[in-house]
């Protein structure tokens, strides 16, 4: 009970929060915002300022002349709690629509279908995505809040919206194809094969199954589904991605492990149970909980690497553990215990959630995305289980 009243107490926090700021806020990535022209300095000084950015601890985006935005893919999030909200009390229904035209509005331009990118530009050693360009993960994290809407409200534009999405990523998105299946490129600009990305088409398409029984939605998501399968290493865990010409695949293991089994159950749940996906999830699962995370709740960085504690790699472990409990009976109770951990130590008195814990001080710039959205749903799933 007492752990009850702290996850409630925590959840009306952070929903006070972003509702007094109005859905608005700052980006661990808006650093090109900016009025600074960082381009002057070539690819490199994009790359670097959002770099430095993201490990300062001091907010100074005002002097760089960044301001407070909406974000579509934490507007997709917000429309996702929201509609969870609805379903235990009808006056949340009044946000959820709200959030739902904001993201019909809000549309990336230029595209036959509904699609949705950052609302700023992005920049790494080999890629430079444009604000607003479209990707599979914002129209992938969008199409979930969508597909709850839907749920919630039987609104018939919502399926609308949802069939649109799945046009955009099958017609807009390059695929790699091989024996194994197929794998969605991340964004409109580069053919390439990140495992989590192309996982939020396979669990779009087996939703779309779900609600229409059509059959050629069930065999997208099985082909995207058998292709991460086939690249899960033996201890469970996936890699980031892979460079399809090389077969060398990037090392990083952190919330996208979640993120992965997520969408694979989502596959289970909407298109088709096979036991090699039961069997992947529940070696999957084991691998996320003993190596991401301590018995405490708080996680790793990114595997091995313990520092910083990051606060998405705390809300994503908590709903992983609530959407997958029935695989284990102690992951509902290891989702609180995450849950409470967080709180603790990660949650200002204002409501707000910190970006990074390191062992000697924390960055607590409340990013309106990677903080405060990732954690409002992640407490109101665990109130919702």
């Amino acid at each position: 009970m007492e752990n009850h009243h702290l996850i409630s107490k925590a959840h009306n926090a952070v929903l006070q929060y972003v509702e007094a700021q109005q859905y608005k806020g700052y980006d661990p990535y808006d650093t090109l915002n900016s009025s600074w022209p960082f381009h002057w300095l070539g690819k490199w000084g994009s790359v670097l300022a959002i770099q430095f950015q993201k490990r300062n601890p001091i907010n100074i985006r005002k002097l760089l002349g960044i301001k407070k935005d909406y974000n579509p893919k934490a507007m997709g999030l917000f429309l996702h709690s929201y509609s969870l909200l609805t379903r235990k009390n009808e006056a949340y229904k009044a946000k959820a629509d709200e959030m739902f035209q904001w993201l019909l509005e809000h549309r990336t331009k230029g595209y036959d279908d509904y699609c949705w990118g950052y609302n700023f530009d992005w920049a790494s050693p080999v890629k430079y995505l444009k604000a607003f360009s479209p990707t599979i993960v914002v129209s992938g994290f969008v199409a979930k809040g969508v597909f709850e809407y839907y749920k919630s409200t039987q609104n018939p534009q919502a399926l609308k919206v949802l069939e649109s999405i799945g046009q955009f990523v099958w017609n807009c998105l390059e695929r790699t194809e091989d024996e194994t299946g197929i794998c969605i490129s991340y964004s409109t600009k580069a053919k390439d094969a990140c495992y989590n990305a192309s996982m939020l088409g396979a669990e779009l398409y087996a939703k779309l199954f779900h609600l229409t029984g059509k059959e050629k939605y069930k065999s997208r998501a099985i082909a995207i589904a058998n292709f991460t399968v086939a690249r899960q290493h033996s201890d469970g865990h996936w890699k980031y991605s892979i460079d399809v010409n090389t077969g060398k695949e990037r090392h990083q293991v952190d919330f996208h492990q979640g993120y992965v089994l997520d969408s694979l159950q989502a596959v289970v749940q909407y298109a088709e149970r096979k036991p090699a996906y039961i069997a992947a999830i529940n070696k999957g699962l084991q691998y996320y909980r003993n190596e991401q995370f301590f018995d405490s709740g708080k996680s790793k960085w990114r595997v091995p690497k313990v520092w910083p504690v990051e606060i998405h790699n705390q809300s994503q472990g908590i709903i992983t553990f609530s959407r997958l409990s029935d695989y284990d009976e102690n992951h509902k109770a290891f989702a609180n215990t995450v849950a409470q951990w967080t709180i603790n130590n990660m949650q200002h008195r204002r409501g707000y959630f910190f970006y990074k814990k390191y062992p000697l001080y924390s960055i607590k710039t409340p990013f309106i995305r990677w903080g405060q959205a990732w954690m409002l749903l992640a407490l109101t799933e665990l109130m919702q289980e």
